[in-house]
């Protein structure tokens, strides 16, 4: 059994509640952390290796350190809580259970960046989830732990809950910063970065639930602690959505030590592939990482058993290797149809694009049509071949990472099963009969353009 530090009191019942959390030791680490410097605690996020649990993995304390702190500017802690990437949801999970983690964690981050006005920004379909929030800060500012000289220590906190609209792309995080200011969600230019220009042009650090949770058990058990768990530069627990053609999905807290294969196969966590089937495939972090076949999946080019954890995962790059990600762990079986999945990805994308930049805004939906006239057994090789054209021209070429996200399903379902795509070409009139995945595809898109 993995050792559990965010998920460790998940199971207890009223723990959602302030009097329950608190009798189980919760804001501890807020005592803690105001007996400590907050260099002191910067010192200890960066020691204990925690890396950003939203997708990209970026070291949490080197981000921290960026912060730039001009005399009388005010300096934020937004935590993006837009969980909008499919096939994850632990954030959620996070929230709605354990709110006051994620607020405990806030205060103690807050504290070490010297932010006196933080925020959660939510995706809008986690419609029930900003009440349970509110509540937890409303029970954490009557005990004392948010308002005004929070425990004596003369640090000033207020936290608030912003609503987004349903919008993909505000989970990047200049987006998002545009949103919270009332503005329409399009990603900003680079530099100047948010630690410099951020929120009202503010120095600001935007990270994920997990990431600003797990600040609580390290304060707990100290940075060199947390860094022994795990192994190399993938320190502490990692929580994984699990979802799929599995026997138990739902949200798990791996230490990185186990493989791939553990992982799926055993009780104690995905038990195994439904109805007996074979994998197929696996997408480990979220719908925009690559996809790997089940061999590469389970092994790396090297034969070494594949582990669940940044480097492993990563082993190869994408020529045979995929992303840890946000931690949507989806299994495919041997029924799936690659090309509808892929499909259906690229309508997700095409749909969620903001348009800013030309080869995202004409790219996704061209992508997609293409797919949908390869599922519907009207396609031609060359179109295999202009699909892999187009995404290599929309990777790397936009202002945010929304483009790579649409280009790197498509370009690893071709890479890894091109034969697939050509049996929908061969076999027409097969793939017509099949219809893979077709169900609420059948009518076109918009195609996004700017005025």
């Amino acid at each position: 059994m993995g050792r559990k530090l965010l998920l460790k009191d998940a199971h207890i019942e009223g723990i959602r509640q302030y009097d329950v959390y608190r009798r189980e030791g919760g804001y501890g680490a807020v005592e803690k952390a105001f007996a400590m410097t907050p260099d002191q605690i910067l010192e200890e996020v960066k020691v204990s290796g925690l890396r950003g649990r939203g997708g990209a993995g970026f070291p949490t304390g080197l981000k921290w350190s960026f912060l730039a702190k001009p005399e009388g500017v005010p300096r934020h802690l937004v935590v993006n809580a837009d969980e909008s990437e499919p096939g994850t949801f632990k954030d959620r999970y996070l929230m709605e259970y354990l709110p006051h983690l994620l607020i405990e964690g806030m205060i103690i981050s807050s504290y070490c960046l010297g932010a006196n006005t933080s925020f959660i920004y939510i995706r809008g379909e986690y419609s029930w989830i900003p009440d349970i929030l509110e509540q937890a800060i409303d029970e954490a500012k009557a005990a004392g732990f948010l308002g005004k000289n929070i425990l004596g220590s003369g640090f000033d906190l207020e936290i608030y809950v912003q609503r987004g609209a349903g919008a993909y792309i505000c989970g990047e995080e200049t987006a998002l910063l545009e949103s919270l200011e009332g503005k329409r969600g399009n990603p900003r230019l680079k530099p100047p970065f948010p630690a410099v220009k951020g929120l009202w042009e503010r120095p600001t650090v935007v990270n994920n639930v997990e990431s600003i949770a797990a600040v609580v058990p390290i304060i707990n058990i100290t940075g060199a602690e947390y860094a022994k768990i795990g192994v190399g530069k993938s320190t502490g627990t990692k929580l994984i959505s699990a979802c799929g053609n599995i026997n138990k999905p739902g949200v798990y807290e791996i230490d990185m030590t186990i493989s791939v294969e553990e992982f799926i196969y055993s009780e104690e966590y995905c038990g195994g592939i439904k109805d007996g089937k074979k994998l197929k495939a696996c997408i480990p972090g979220g719908s925009s990482v690559p996809i790997l076949p089940a061999n590469l999946m389970l092994r790396t080019i090297s034969g070494e058993p594949r582990m669940m954890n940044y480097e492993s995962l990563a082993d190869g790059g994408f020529a045979t290797g995929t992303m840890m990600g946000s931690g949507g762990f989806e299994v495919l079986d041997e029924d799936q149809c690659i090309v509808a999945h892929t499909m259906s990805l690229s309508r997700f994308y095409a749909h969620e694009s903001c348009g800013q930049c030309t080869p995202c805004r004409e790219g996704t939906p061209w992508m997609y049509k293409i797919l949908k006239k390869i599922e519907m057994g009207e396609g031609t090789m060359e179109d295999i071949d202009l699909l892999w054209d187009i995404q290599r021209k929309i990777e790397g070429n936009t202002i945010c990472p929304l483009g790579d996200a649409a280009a790197w399903p498509v370009a690893a379902a071709i890479r890894h099963f091109r034969d697939e795509f050509e049996w929908h070409v061969k076999n027409p009139e097969l793939a017509q009969t099949k219809n893979y995945g077709l169900a609420g595809y059948a009518d076109p898109i918009p195609v996004l353009s700017q005025s």
